[in-house]
């Protein structure tokens, strides 16, 4: 059993880089570590070892609460010395990853919910407003290009972009009245549009109380330049007495809650599995998809609000496996007439990326069941999110089936990242967990000064994580990001 144990660590601190393009020992350049979304690092002094004699190295005050989401919603990321990162006013600054000082800020004005955030490619920075997409120097933060996208039909630019071969990957989001969400590749030197594919295959019935698409996690990029997004939801979800369950919009609903793959030259439609059809509960099958080789087998794994894992040959384009994980009740079919209990609810499910490493998917879930029906609207679903609870499961990448499971006090509403063989999970409460990858024992915890609903990121010698939500359960919050090395 010792040798068994032993085995197992190792593997976990070899994490075999994942076949997406880029090693998943590569600095934290993206929302997700690299374009395969792995969210995963072996080149840190962080592991099981280092990590439970973490301590604060600096704090960097965030001053203003611009949105309801708080003071920041992104994933900071990190190359050689500086940290980068954008709030939720879409300003973006750089950092000294050694002592937090503030090396230029590029302000902006432009409130965005989020999860925004930056990405760097070369000597350049790339990023969006709610409603532009911009390049800046790295160096300086000087703007160097902007691309307007939103219009009448794509109101909501929420994502952080991805770079790769010269494009820059960006999506708008569609609301009610008639929004269609879209994906587009823009060129990295110039900001011109190269394509744009529309998420939304059909019109709507009734645009003038329909919308939904696009994507809000980053899309990812395999080996061969092809593009991975999962796509939001419909709307309205639940409904009116005149046309219950969404009965406005008929049909399937293509591509909302779905894996698509466009041909990254051209924005070609490879393929695409839609998870839920016709989805009534706002279900979006948002998070990034992950891009990983499973024993000799290409996969790519994905999931969404709607609580389940699905995981797809990539060579093949079939579906593997699919688990659902956390609570489920009247999750499937159409809702009733009568309002009754719904799991996950509104804000439940997988709301935020997960992470891979050492043949092991770790899903972080949120547990918040909603009272719904058919014939009510959203404004009915919802639940204040600190009612919800957390929780991280360890599912074999290979079968789906759950290796260890891990119960959290407060929802999840921050990304599972891995440094070589631990798993980092923060809550909304603004606590930050670590857990060992092979077994779910805890290994380190801490406290932040303000909620979490934010995503790590992981360097060389640090862990970077914001404090930026407003839970309120903390009387005086401070929001800040804070670095933590270990101590020596």
């Amino acid at each position: 059993m010792r040798v068994a144990a032993v085995a197992l660590a190792l593997s976990f601190a070899g994490l075999a880089a994942g076949s997406g393009g880029r090693a998943a020992s590569d600095p934290w350049t993206s929302a997700n570590g690299s374009v395969a979304s792995q969210r995963a690092v072996t080149a840190t002094a962080l592991d099981a070892r280092t990590i439970p004699r973490l301590r604060v190295r600096w704090r960097f005050r965030l001053r203003a609460n611009v949105t309801a989401f708080g003071a920041m919603t992104s994933n900071p990321i990190i190359r050689g010395n500086r940290v980068y990162l954008q709030n939720s006013a879409s300003s973006v600054y750089a950092l000294d990853v050694r002592s937090g000082a503030q090396l230029w800020k590029h302000t902006l004005d432009a409130p965005n919910d989020g999860p925004n955030g930056v990405t760097i490619g070369g000597s350049r920075l790339y990023g969006a407003t709610d409603t532009t997409a911009f390049a800046l120097d790295a160096a300086t933060g000087r703007l160097l290009w902007s691309r307007r996208l939103t219009n009448r039909y794509e109101q909501f630019v929420g994502i952080a972009p991805i770079v790769d071969r010269g494009r820059v990957y960006v999506s708008t989001q569609g609301f009610p009245p008639g929004g269609r969400g879209a994906l587009y590749a823009l060129s990295a030197a110039t900001g011109r549009i190269v394509w744009r594919f529309q998420t939304i295959k059909e019109p709507w019935p009734h645009p003038e109380k329909s919308g939904g698409g696009g994507s809000w996690n980053s899309v990812s990029v395999d080996e061969r330049g092809n593009v991975y997004a999962g796509i939001a939801n419909p709307g309205p979800w639940g409904g009116s007495r005149a046309f219950p369950n969404g009965a406005l919009r008929p049909g399937a609903n293509l591509y909302t809650d779905s894996l698509v793959v466009l041909a990254g030259a051209t924005g070609k439609l490879l393929w695409y599995d839609q998870v839920t059809p016709h989805d009534v509960r706002d279900y979006d099958f948002q998070v990034s998809p992950i891009l990983a080789t499973v024993g000799a087998r290409r996969v790519v794994f994905g999931a969404g609000k709607g609580g389940r894992v699905v995981a797809w040959d990539r060579t093949a384009r079939t579906r593997l496996w699919s688990r659902a994980v956390g609570t489920h009740l009247r999750d499937l079919g159409p809702l009733p007439v009568q309002p009754a209990r719904v799991c996950p609810g509104l804000l439940g499910g997988v709301e935020t990326p997960m992470a891979y490493a050492g043949g092991r998917l770790f899903v972080p879930v949120v547990e918040l069941c909603s009272q719904e029906n058919a014939i009510s609207s959203k404004s009915a679903f919802a639940r204040p999110p600190a009612e919800g609870k957390g929780a991280v499961y360890a599912l074999d990448a290979a079968t789906g089936k759950t290796v260890w499971q891990r119960q959290l006090g407060s929802p999840t509403f921050g990304c599972a990242t891995v440094a070589r063989d631990a798993v980092i999970v923060p809550t909304y409460d603004g606590r930050i967990v670590a857990f060992a990858a092979a077994d779910g024992r805890t290994l380190w915890h801490t406290q932040l000064r303000a909620g979490n609903n934010s995503c790590p990121a992981v360097g060389k010698d640090v862990l970077i994580v914001a404090a930026g939500a407003k839970y309120p359960g903390i009387a005086h919050p401070v929001t800040e990001v804070v670095a933590f090395s270990p101590s020596r």
